[in-house]
């Protein structure tokens, strides 16, 4: 495995790559390659520290779904009782012939089964060629890590599967049921109870030597280096796509879901019967995980499972058939926009995470390295 990292680094030009491999009970692997950022030239470890993005949607999901077992949440009420400003909202059914959004009332109400689902409505721009129009004349965007802007649904919530901020508004949730920020939130319900130490929306100063620098594919092809500072607070907390964290800290979260919802301890994060409403297809017969980019300096075009229907359950995307580089059918995964990527499959009782820090996400060569270290899993 570390061979086929450090082969794979080298020829498919990443700057960073952290890699952990565990069972539900210990780390089987670890593996740190490249440096934490092209000036000092400090070799990255695997304590690094990455912006993890969209990997923090499966800890709010763990968030609201802690909510939802003490009945201070439902799934299927209108998530409008907690945050009315959802019970105003309209959809977006395309543009007339002078290119004016035309705008409907919609007619279902947005449940927390909806935005955990990614069957809400809300499609983040990236995605979404209607809503990239639709921000585009009002001149702003909506990229995958902001707090839910106020803009229309892309469909009747209910419909279809489309990646959008509805973790965004589920954070919210759980902010106005807990009255807690996320940031507090996390740290006492899900992040200091399984140890995740280096986890969180505020990176502290004495972290920042750890902080992997974020890279941008330019088009010639070559991924040019953002400047290196350190990250301001964020105004608020993004339960889509805002936290730090590294690969030790998410194995440990990872390992929670494999020992159906136990800490390392006796902290019981989740009952079993929640991680299993999780971890199976919450979406009945739609397809999920593919998407098409319209910000293609952001995304490339997003289909980790090619020819395949996948499906999705409370945080998780969900393949129904094995991957042809080894994950078991039935395992768990999702990404973050900078390339950070995870799976867990319960079938073999382990879980893997890949992080890099570079746009545009899916890159070729960023999926290229993943299914290199998936291969070398399953093959040791």
């Amino acid at each position: 495995m570390e061979e086929t990292l450090r082969e794979g680094l080298e020829r498919r030009k990443v700057p960073t790559a952290v890699a952990m491999v565990a069972t539900e009970d210990r780390v089987t692997y670890a593996g740190a390659f490249g440096k934490r950022d092209s000036a000092s030239g400090v070799a990255a470890k695997t304590d690094s520290i990455f912006a993890i993005a969209s990997m923090t949607k499966a800890i709010t999901s763990t968030a609201a779904l802690q909510l939802v077992e003490q009945g201070k949440l439902s799934l299927d009420e209108p998530a409008a009782k907690h945050l009315p400003e959802l019970g105003k909202l309209e959809v977006l059914e395309g543009f007339d012939g002078r290119g004016k959004p035309m705008l409907r009332p919609a007619k279902k109400p947005i449940t927390l089964r909806n935005l955990l689902t990614h069957t809400s409505g809300f499609a983040y721009d990236t995605w979404d060629e209607n809503i990239f129009k639709y921000l585009s004349q009002a001149g702003g965007a909506i990229s995958p890590g902001t707090v839910a802007p106020p803009v229309p649904l892309a469909f009747e919530p209910g419909t279809r599967w489309q990646y959008g901020y509805g973790l965004d508004w589920t954070g919210r949730l759980v902010e106005t049921a807990s009255g807690q920020t996320l940031e507090q939130y996390f740290q006492d319900h899900i992040l200091q109870p399984l140890g995740m130490g280096d986890t969180g929306f505020i990176l502290p100063p004495e972290k920042f030597d750890r902080l992997v620098s974020v890279y941008r594919r330019q088009d010639g092809g070559v991924l040019k280096e953002d400047p290196r500072a350190m990250p301001a607070p964020p105004k608020a907390f993004n339960g889509g796509g805002g936290l730090f964290s590294t690969a030790p800290d998410y194995v440990r979260f990872m390992q929670m879901i494999l020992r159906h919802g136990r800490g390392n301890g006796n902290h019981q994060i989740l009952q079993a019967k929640t991680i299993e409403m999780m971890t199976t297809n919450r979406i009945g017969s739609l397809s999920a995980g593919k998407l098409k980019s319209v910000r293609p300096a952001t995304s490339s075009d997003v289909d980790f499972h090619p020819g395949f229907s996948d499906k999705f359950g409370f945080g998780f995307l969900i393949n129904t058939t094995a991957y042809p580089t080894g994950r078991s059918a039935g395992s768990l995964a999702w990404a973050g926009v900078y390339n950070t990527y995870y799976w867990i499959d319960p079938r073999r009782s382990l879980c893997a995470v890949v992080m890099m820090q570079f746009l545009p996400f899916a890159d070729k060569e960023g999926i290229g390295l993943l299914g290199d270290f998936e291969r070398a899993v399953y093959a040791s």
